[in-house]
């Protein structure tokens, strides 16, 4: 038993980082977040909601510089300050803007946010028992395998998500008449934004597939759906 209480008690500490992280995030989010309020993004929100069956959507914006979307474990959308400042400047149009909502819309409804923190949690289990058990054997060395290990499967995971995120906007963008249009020229947009800062990725591209393999995952879908004349 007591080979094994390193194991365990990283799955305990997993569990435990998992409750206090989703604590800590809606704590955060609540001190730094008001309901967004404009007109334009609601006609646009509206119709989507109406596509799903629903009364509204709520939007939020998050009191932060950075550039970026995200959905919380509880299910709230929002969008950052410096994003939605971006729309405000034109640089972003609304139907752009309206693109972020419904790809975190999809993380919400295909419970990747939820999955996320666990799988976060999950990693920092896995990353303690690998240096546990590799530094009885090869000491030093754990801490380098365990940080790669864990890296590789944060960027699969990451990955899989943000696809399967776009299928959802592209396919709900698409039943509100708002069409993948706006989503796919965003994805240009936030490229030249990398390069315009020297390589500097922002928050909403990192860990994230190529933006030509997205837009290109998005057209095929855009294929399928367009009827042959």
């Amino acid at each position: 038993m007591l080979k094994f209480s390193p194991i365990l008690l990283a799955i305990l500490y997993a569990l435990v980082m998992y409750r206090f992280s989703t604590w800590r995030t809606g704590r955060e989010l609540d001190a730094r977040s008001t309901e967004l309020a404009d007109p334009r993004l609601k006609r646009l929100t509206d119709r989507m909601a109406a596509a799903l069956n629903l009364d509204r959507i709520r939007v939020n914006i998050y009191e932060i510089d950075p550039v970026n979307g995200l959905a919380a474990p509880d299910g709230r959308i929002f969008i950052t300050r410096g994003f939605y400042r971006k729309y405000q400047n034109g640089e972003v149009s609304a139907e752009e803007l309206a693109s972020v909502i419904a790809h975190e819309m999809g993380h919400v409804a295909l419970g990747h946010s939820r999955r996320r923190m666990i799988d976060f949690s999950g990693q920092n289990a896995l990353r303690t028992a690998i240096i546990v058990l590799l530094n009885r054997f090869l000491p030093g060395v754990g801490l380098m395998v365990a940080n790669a290990v864990t890296s590789l499967l944060a960027a699969k995971l990451s990955r899989s998500d943000e696809y399967e995120a776009d299928a959802y906007a592209a396919a709900l963008l698409t039943k509100a008449n708002i069409g993948v249009a706006p989503q796919k020229s965003l994805f240009h947009k936030l490229e030249a934004l990398t390069q315009s800062r020297a390589g500097a990725a922002p928050a909403w591209l990192l860990s994230h597939p190529k933006t030509e393999e997205r837009i290109a995952a998005i057209e095929a879908l855009e294929a399928r759906w367009t009827p042959v004349t």
